[in-house]
Parts: C-alpha cells; structure tokens; sequence
C-alpha cells in the first residue's frame, strides 16, 4: 500500500526507485516506470528527479552528456527576429515593418502576412517572423510598394467628452480629429475614458506603445482625482495594497491626500498598470465615486504649457528618456506584469 502524504519525506515521492522509475523510496517497490518505454525512461509530463537517484540516466540519443560548461550557462536559444538579432543585421520583422507603413497593427499585418497578401523582392511570404531590410528591400502589400513612416510622437491635454478610438464612424469628437495637420497613422498609447482629461501620447510606433501601456515595464504615471466623501484611513490602507476587481487583483496605488473637505477628498494617484478604468473602479468600490479625473504627469512629462485641447511634439530627448525608464522598470521587475496594459486611466 502506497505511503499517505503526510507520511513521506520531503523529495521522496520524487525519488528514483531501483528500476529507474519514480518511486515513493528506493525500497518501496514501485520502482515501475512511468512511461511506455521500458525502464530508466520517462513518460510524457514525468517530472524530472530532484533527489534520492542513483545518479544520472545512461548516455544515449535522448540523454546526451551536458558538459559542466553548459550545466552552469544553459542553453540560450534566439528565436528567428529576436531583438538582438534586429540590432546585428538592421532588419525588422516584416509585421513590424507594416505597422510603421501604416498598413495595420503588428497583430493585423500577421493575418496579411498569411494571407499572402505581402511581396518582398518579388516573392511572396506566408513566413511569421520573416524580417526584411527597411531601406532597401521592395516590399508590396496588395502590388502596392510600402514605405515606412517616420516616427512621430505627440503629448496631446485631452479634454472631457473626448474619445481615443480611432473609429471612423464614431459620433463624439475623436482626439485625432485635433491633429488634423500631423502626417502619419497616428494612435493613442492607452486610453483616457470619456471623462476623464489629461495627458496623453499619440504615436505611430508600436514598440513604444508597447513600453509605455505594458505593465511589465512600469512607466509610471500621475492623477489628480478627486472623490466624492472623506476617505477613511482603513480604505487608504485598502487601496495601497490592492483591490480585487473582476478581472483580479490590482497592484496598489501611491496615494497622497492634498486636502478634504466636508464631502469631497483631493488626491494624488500614482500607478505603473492601467485595468480598465482601474481609478474609478476601485474607489466606487470602497464607496467613493470618482468625481473628476486628470492624467498630469506621464514619467517625466507634465501638463506645463499645454492648455485644454492643445498638443506638441515630443523631442528626441523625452522619447529617449521614456524608454530608459520603461526598460529600467522591466530591469526592476515591471508594475507587477497582471495588468492588461493601458486600458483605462492609464497603465
């Protein structure tokens, strides 16, 4: 009779038994093996030993000698477009390309790509993952030569009643219907609701999007909110460590009171992940709905000389500066990689 739980040992249950099988101890007599090929071999999903062996499987074909070399570095393997291989011959991959080209999203020039809808140098490629020379390979979408767009980065103050879809047929002014005069397929990186205000980037590159909405690198970012009732000190406690919402728990918010009055809280949010309208959700939660609601900071980036409705260009120096953070915040550990990027108020 097998061993209950509680009585073995830890790492016996693991433990090879003599026929090279997973055992519960060396003698207990279920040293039969695990998969179908005969003994000293594993089955599919058998779990590797972790102690109590006889020591390591015979040399073969499925058990290749690891020299301590190896042991110590693993193996490192590159997939075909990888970053670093991009930085070593200067190609991009191929959805990437299209994007920058203004043909679709990476995810909607994949489904182009198979489609066979894409020529490069006159041949046509179903392969996800191809990468192409920006400057001097023909590539054609629909017989149509592709050129990519330079990138373009612009800080926009969005007001109220504003949507950041890009929907053709959307009935509310859209904040792309403000920069009538700015070349380029432009996008908005992450979304502000409805009604809430603030800052804002529009862009073209979808790498920096990317960097700037995905929770696993942090970028953080700024809120003046303020709530209807006086913020309890147990519901602060509350927010800093996180609510459950529907789709999980969030990762706390800094939080800073400027001032109260009789029914009203001013605060300061600051966050690095952006649930969908994440602000308004977890106060409503506690029982203080969000009155107003204004992105002022984004990093290093501020509301300083921009009034309502009112853009710029951003300079090579702020885009830079925005990267280092997000990769110093991924280097770090990110703004705890749950979020589902900028959905909302922001990330």
């Amino acid at each position: 009779m097998a061993k209950r739980h509680e009585d073995r040992q830890p790492g016996e249950r693991l433990a090879r038994g003599p026929q090279g099988g997973r055992g519960s101890s060396a003698g207990s007599g279920r040293g039969k093996p695990r998969g179908p090929g005969g003994p000293g071999k594993r089955g599919p999903g058998a779990a590797r030993p972790v102690g109590g062996g006889k020591g390591p499987a015979k040399p073969g074909p499925r058990n290749p000698v690891r020299t301590s070399k190896r042991r110590a570095s693993g193996l490192v393997v590159t997939a075909k477009g990888a970053p670093g291989a991009a930085v070593q011959d200067g190609k991009v991959r191929l959805n990437h390309f299209l994007a920058m080209s203004g043909v679709a999203s990476r995810r909607g020039a994949d489904e182009l790509i198979v489609g066979g809808r894409v020529e490069v140098n006159g041949e046509l490629v179903t392969e996800l993952g191809f990468r192409v020379d920006a400057q001097h390979d023909d590539v054609r979408f629909d017989g149509r030569r592709l050129q990519p767009e330079k990138p373009v980065y612009v800080l926009f103050n969005k007001p109220k009643g504003v949507v950041c879809t890009n929907a053709k047929h959307e009935q509310k002014k859209r904040v792309i219907d403000f920069l009538p005069t700015v070349k380029g397929r432009l996008f908005t990186v992450g979304r502000l609701d409805l009604d809430s205000e603030g800052l804002i980037i529009l862009t073209n590159d979808g790498e920096f999007a990317l960097e700037m909405t995905h929770p696993r690198y942090g970028v953080q970012k700024l809120y003046a909110v303020m709530v209807r009732g006086r913020v309890e000190p147990e519901d602060l406690k509350k927010v800093r460590g996180g609510v459950w919402l529907a789709e999980g728990p969030t990762s706390g918010f800094d939080i800073k009171i400027e001032r109260t009055t009789r029914d009203r809280t001013y605060l300061k949010v600051s966050m690095r992940e952006g649930k969908n309208r994440e602000i308004r959700r977890v106060f409503a939660k506690l029982g203080y709905p969000v009155i107003n609601l204004k992105r002022i900071r984004i990093g290093a980036l501020n509301l300083h000389g921009l009034g309502d409705a009112e853009w710029r260009f951003l300079q090579k120096h702020e885009v830079d500066e925005l990267r280092r953070t997000a990769r110093a915040g991924e280097a770090i550990g990110g703004g705890g990689g749950g979020g589902g990027g900028d959905q909302g108020e922001g990330p």
